[in-house]
């Protein structure tokens, strides 16, 4: 009789455990569920922002080649022969 009592004292301290176990990770599965969320959030107007800023370079790029100054100091790039043969053999 003694070993039945013993038996179902082990069984109800594991169930307790074994539901506490659960609390604890269903709870830690929301955290993390809910800062997975937050980050995809920010990942999207990271994105948003990266191509606004994108735009806003080219932009830039193209107001600064425009500019007399700025030529003045970096000229155009003058292709090479070389490149331009290439470029008639590719089109051959």
């Amino acid at each position: 009789m003694e070993t039945v009592m013993k038996a179902d004292i082990f069984f109800f301290i594991s169930s307790v455990a074994t539901v506490i176990i659960s609390v604890l990770f269903s709870i830690g599965l929301f955290y993390l569920i809910k800062a997975g969320r937050n980050l995809y959030l920010i990942s999207e107007k990271l994105q948003d922002n990266f191509e606004d800023s994108k735009e806003f370079i080219l932009e830039l790029k193209e107001r600064l080649e425009d500019n007399i100054i700025f030529r003045m100091f970096f000229p155009p790039a003058r292709k090479r022969k070389r490149s331009e043969e290439k470029d008639q053999k590719k089109a051959n």
